[in-house]
């Protein structure tokens, strides 16, 4: 008996999946734009407003090399994960849980290690207080809650997302578009140059920082593997047999999914649909993820270098940015400053916003194929969600600065996960896929740069942080 495509599939864990047509493609890119602004929009956070512009007002432009490196780097591992998922319906870490049960339970909880500080909330609160005064704990909690009200009472939660990330990239690229006009100086667009033809590796500001700036770039993370359930409920490919994430209190529940997925035969008309949707696929991710991010860094990091370039005593945090709005009051006017810390507040929100959804719906996704089949995931996600908000609300009224361990953990956890799920995308796409969409071998050389940098990362990471966190037990 010939061998099918679903035949590759390992099922000592999970079902077998099963053969369906491929969905047809769209005329054009337009009807499924989405995801990477997604991506984009949760990613512009505080590399964006905080490591890069930092970088810049201690060095120069001559960093700037590293964020397109990071960023091209992820790109090629974002269309390794949309690849499986346009195959298969299935989300990447289902994929993994085939060759071993738990390997999704592996990633969420590294996930959440990673998630854990409500870090993005009190950072946009902080910059409320700039705007208007108050207590950030308090509005932080504020935010928090409208955070999990959001995401319970959107309908269809994607779709929220989706408008709502939108709207913050729409803001942050008109304010680039401000400052280009009003605050970025001419020296600086001379600067720009030394990036390409004097390119540097500032280690004197922390070799942990530049290789948390190179590495997590526009994402990182978890954050990289949700592009599956994104392009899933947004119903990219054979994702359009899955029932999407839907309110418990005002959507209705669509049509229970198994724990499997499914898989086309390579016909001659599936093998056309497949080549329009990669196509499609990978253009949405260049001009939205890949375009979105870097320019954004580029812009950003220019108006730090216009504006506090040489100012003593700037410290890697959300106070750096207080310094640089106060400037851009001096140089352009007190409504720019204004402008600027109102665009930063509702970015760092929006970025909470779409953390708190992303690792809520990887954990939900693993539980659901996993461990609680009889359970609906809709129902199992939003109680993650305001177990995320009652957790942060908890740290948050405890009065607690954000803790040296959480700190390393979150910067030890980040490279190794994406360490492991280079190697395992590789495994899995070579060895499960039909062989005719299977990733090219310059995609193939593309995932060993990946496992070699994040490798890299992951140990000296590791090892110097590691010695921060054993002497902070020691006090």
């Amino acid at each position: 008996m010939p061998q099918t495509a679903a035949d590759r599939f390992p099922t000592r864990h999970l079902p077998g999946v099963t053969v369906r047509e491929l969905p047809p493609p769209p005329g054009s890119a337009w009807p499924i734009i989405g995801p990477g602004v997604i991506a984009a929009g949760v990613g512009l956070a505080s590399g964006e407003f905080v490591l890069y512009p930092y970088i810049a007002s201690q060095v120069g432009l001559v960093f700037l090399w590293a964020a397109a490196v990071g960023i091209v780097t992820q790109w090629f591992l974002n269309m390794e994960i949309e690849r499986y998922t346009l195959a298969t319906g299935e989300t990447a870490l289902t994929g993994f849980s085939r060759f071993w049960r738990h390997w999704g339970l592996v990633f969420a909880v590294m996930v959440y290690f990673a998630n854990l500080w409500p870090g993005w909330a009190s950072s946009s609160a902080t910059m409320v207080t700039y705007l208007v005064g108050g207590d950030v704990t308090w509005i932080s909690i504020g935010m928090l809650l409208v955070i999990g009200a959001t995401l319970t009472l959107a309908p269809v939660v994607y779709q929220a997302l989706e408008r709502v990330e939108f709207v913050k990239v729409g803001l942050v690229v008109l304010f680039i578009g401000v400052a280009v006009v009003f605050a970025i100086s001419a020296d600086t667009w001379g600067e720009l140059p030394r990036t390409v033809t004097a390119p540097d590796f500032p280690t004197e500001l922390g070799f942990a920082l530049m290789l948390s700036a190179l590495v997590f770039a526009g994402a990182g993370g978890g954050q990289n593997l949700v592009q599956s359930n994104w392009i899933r409920d947004k119903g990219y490919g054979m994702g359009a047999y899955v029932p999407r994430l839907v309110s418990p209190v005002t959507g209705r529940e669509e049509a229970a999914g198994g724990a499997a997925g499914f898989v086309f035969e390579p016909t001659e008309e599936n093998l056309r649909r497949w080549r329009r949707w990669w196509r499609l696929a990978n253009r949405e991710q260049l001009v939205t993820f890949v375009l979105i991010s870097f320019v954004t860094i580029t812009l950003m990091s220019m108006l730090a270098y216009s504006t506090v370039y040489g100012v003593p005593g700037l410290a890697n945090s959300v106070s750096f940015l207080e310094v640089e709005g106060n400037r851009l009051k001096e140089l352009v006017g007190p409504w720019f400053g204004t402008l600027f810390w109102l665009i930063g507040a509702l970015s760092l929100f929006a970025a909470a916003l779409g953390i708190v959804d992303y690792t809520s719906r990887l954990a939900a996704d693993v539980l659901k194929t996993s461990y609680l089949r009889g359970r609906s995931e809709s129902r199992i996600y939003f109680a993650l969600v305001w177990g995320l908000v009652v957790i942060g609300c908890l740290i948050l009224l405890a009065g607690l600065s954000q803790p040296l361990p959480l700190l390393v953990i979150s910067a030890c956890v980040g490279g190794l996960m994406m360490f492991v799920y280079s190697i395992l995308l590789l495994v899995l796409n070579r060895r499960v896929l039909p062989e005719q969409i299977r990733p090219r071998r310059y995609r193939v050389a593309a995932l060993i740069w990946a496992v070699l940098l994040f490798g890299v990362f992951s140990v000296l990471t590791i090892w110097q942080q590691g010695g921060e966190l054993l002497r902070w037990l020691g006090r």
